[in-house]
């Protein structure tokens, strides 16, 4: 499909890059329902790995089988399907070319309780080459004793998958040394969204602000600057704010389980805000099968304008 003004617009700001990871980084923005919106819907499904099968998959226990996921963003009109290698492995060479696939090349699991968090490279870009993926995925965490190592590996990393072509897309998760309110502050946010822009980050995924300020030097900037913060579209307009005055792609994480209706508002309120789309995923799959294709497709309808 020839690339509509909004596509267009999003691919120029994004100068320095190669042909090749333009190239995948419009075939994100061109896939699915929203395809030419310059919105983002993706289906993630590394909650496997990351909180375990049956926290994970219990609940909807179709979703212990790696083909009902991406069969799921399939038939939901998704953008794109993103997974650490094991999953992506078992379904990557029969639905080839299907949907955009993200390789989540890092991960970490709940077991251990450390106290600088950090995730594993759990995968390489090869490997994304390999399965034929049109994007890396990759988490930081901003506020960890662990953050530089993770910085200097993401540089290696968004390095290696630009001479191959690949756009990275970034989860920006703060935690360690925060409270735990803090690490959704819009502070704390706004200020991950900034770090990604700069570490190299094509697309960000940040969790919802709340209207919590962690730290004390912030607090008196915000007032002095008189930033609101009191609605969820307030928070999402500065955090994509923060992103280079809006010219990279954020999205917003749907974190935990909860009902249809606080989540529709929720999407509503980042999309008012200028968010540029979802990445949904225990809110999704956890539901019955018909529900999350119903859930997907309202979202969707919510960031195309149509409700």
């Amino acid at each position: 499909m020839p690339h509509t003004d909004r596509v267009k617009q999003i691919l120029s700001w994004y100068p320095s890059d190669n042909p090749g990871t333009l190239t995948n980084l419009a075939r994100l923005l061109n896939s699915g329902t929203l395809a030419g919106t310059g919105k983002l819907v993706i289906l993630p499904v590394d909650q496997g790995f990351e909180h375990g099968p049956a926290r994970s998959f219990g609940p909807n226990p179709a979703g212990y089988d790696p083909d009902y996921h991406i069969n799921l963003a399939i038939e939901s009109g998704c953008n794109a399907y993103a997974a650490p290698l094991g999953f992506l492995e078992a379904v990557a060479g029969r639905y080839a070319g299907e949907i955009p696939l993200i390789l989540k090349v890092n991960n970490s699991d709940t077991l251990a309780k450390v106290p600088n968090p950090m995730s594993a490279v759990t995968s390489s870009v090869k490997d994304a080459v390999r399965l034929g993926c049109t994007a890396v995925g990759y988490t930081i965490y901003p506020g960890s004793g662990a953050r530089n190592e993770q910085y200097e590996d993401l540089r290696d990393i968004i390095a290696e998958a630009k001479s191959y072509g690949l756009p990275t897309v970034l989860w920006a998760y703060p935690r360690g040394n925060l409270s735990k309110e803090g690490e959704t502050g819009i502070d704390v946010v706004a200020y991950a969204a900034q770090i990604s822009a700069q570490l190299g980050a094509h697309v960000i995924k940040v969790k919802p602000p709340q209207d919590h300020i962690e730290q004390a030097e912030a607090k008196k900037a915000f007032e002095k600057a008189g930033i609101p913060t009191k609605t969820l579209a307030d928070r999402v307009r500065e955090v994509v704010r923060s992103a280079f005055n809006g010219k990279r792609i954020v999205i917003f994480s749907g974190g935990e389980a909860k009902g249809t209706d606080a989540l529709l508002e929720e999407i509503k309120q980042i999309n008012a805000g200028g968010g540029f789309g979802s990445i949904m995923g225990r809110n999704a799959f956890q539901r019955p099968h018909d529900e999350s294709i119903k859930l997907l497709k309202d979202v969707m309808a919510i960031f195309a304008g149509k409700a």
